[in-house]
């Protein structure tokens, strides 16, 4: 599923085939602007377009698949891609249409974030696209990155509620991927309760605990897609290292950590606002 690595003299190609948030806190836009945070070169692919902000989702247009497919095959024919993060989907025939394309294209290192619900609670996957997710779309994939809701729905169960939950899912969730090759995955423990949190990371073999402390904020906008996009952006820069994966996976959460703690010097919308994706990068305020 990798590509042949990235020297460290070089800036690997990612892009994100994910939907649009006007917001800029989410899908394609928060994916860009992390990817060159994090120095990657973004591409971006729209599967899907929303009316929304830090609020609500007022609408979804899902463009035809036709389309959707003259994108990718016109990218991928084209630029040498490293990475590849999946967002919203939005349907059962992008699902399909993106699942496809990537097989033919044998995408390397694909994040698959299992967006499913915007962090105002509306919904952003049908529920017949759910099956095909699984059936189509996790062969393709890496690594998956769902948070404890989507994990439950994906298994079919409730969403875990203790570390102890969380440990079976992600034994349950590897199984859902194919078992002849290296492949992970990322259960986020952001819903659970307390002061801390603990993420889980797990290969069919090795399961790490990624514990970090909780910031207390509103601006969580869109940190599954930041999250997701971090690692996807980061995967290509840590071939051929010590244990690359967990290395790829320890240094997006710490940026998104950062990105979270300086969201406050953002001020955008009137709800869930987005993480600051350039903290590191731009001037404090009043500096």
């Amino acid at each position: 599923m990798k590509s042949s690595p990235v020297r460290s003299s070089s800036i690997p190609n990612v892009v994100s085939i994910a939907g649009v948030d006007p917001s800029g806190g989410a899908g394609v836009f928060a994916d860009l602007k992390t990817f060159s945070a994090l120095g990657a070169y973004g591409c971006g692919v729209v599967a899907a377009l929303t009316a929304q902000n830090t609020q609500a989702v007022t609408g979804v247009h899902v463009p035809p698949t036709d389309f959707l497919r003259l994108q990718i095959d016109t990218l991928f024919s084209d630029v040498s891609l490293h990475a590849t993060k999946i967002g919203m989907l939005g349907s059962a025939e992008v699902t399909a249409t993106v699942a496809d394309r990537l097989g033919h294209w044998h995408a390397a290192n694909v994040v698959l974030d299992p967006v499913m619900v915007a962090k105002s609670g509306d919904s952003l996957l049908a529920k017949s696209a759910i099956n095909m997710m699984r059936d189509a779309l996790f062969p393709q994939a890496f690594m998956i990155t769902p948070n404890l809701p989507e994990a439950g729905v994906l298994l079919e169960q409730r969403a875990p509620e203790s570390v102890k939950e969380m440990y079976r899912a992600a034994e349950r969730l590897r199984e859902l991927l194919p078992l002849s090759s290296e492949r992970w995955v990322m259960l986020k423990g952001g819903h659970l309760p307390g002061n801390d949190l603990v993420d889980l990371l797990f290969d069919g073999d090795r399961m790490i605990e990624l514990p970090a402390p909780r910031i207390e904020t509103k601006n969580t906008h869109g940190t599954g897609c930041t999250l997701s996009s971090a690692i996807a952006a980061l995967l290509p820069r840590h071939t051929g290292g010590f244990r690359p994966v967990e290395a790829a996976v320890r240094q997006a959460r710490q940026w998104l950590l950062g990105a979270i703690a300086h969201s406050g010097e953002l001020a955008v919308g009137h709800g869930h606002g987005p993480v600051h994706h350039f903290h590191a990068m731009w001037p404090r305020p009043g500096a």
